[in-house]
């Protein structure tokens, strides 16, 4: 099983959180639709209330099923939002978090700036 997340201290930009300008609810709306618009990945579970989201994806026979979990912080009411996301594996041999990560990331980097 792996597992990776966005960090504040990753060297490479699609593995940080996206920071923008903008009201956090507008922000969680954005990557609710964009993980719905992902191929291949499903979403499974949204929670409004604390602007949390669950995707997944089987990866075929060696990849095993992946899970990103995307969620949103920042002050209520300033536009002020951080975009975190998480990949973990499971009955994976070749895992393809940092992947994962990077592909919903850059994607939504895109849709949001």
């Amino acid at each position: 099983m792996g597992r990776f997340e966005t960090s504040e201290q990753a060297s490479a930009r699609w593995h940080q959180p996206v920071r923008v300008p903008r009201v956090k609810a507008d922000i969680f709306g954005a990557a609710r639709e964009m993980a719905a618009d992902m191929p291949g990945w499903t979403l499974t579970k949204v929670d409004e209330e604390a602007l949390c989201l669950e995707a997944t994806k089987k990866n075929g026979f060696l990849g095993g099923t992946s899970t990103i979990q995307v969620r949103v912080e920042g002050p209520e009411g300033i536009p002020n939002s951080a975009t975190h996301c998480s990949s973990q594996s499971s009955g994976a041999l070749l895992s393809r978090d940092k992947a994962n990560v990077a592909e919903f990331i850059q994607k939504f980097w895109m849709r949001v700036t």
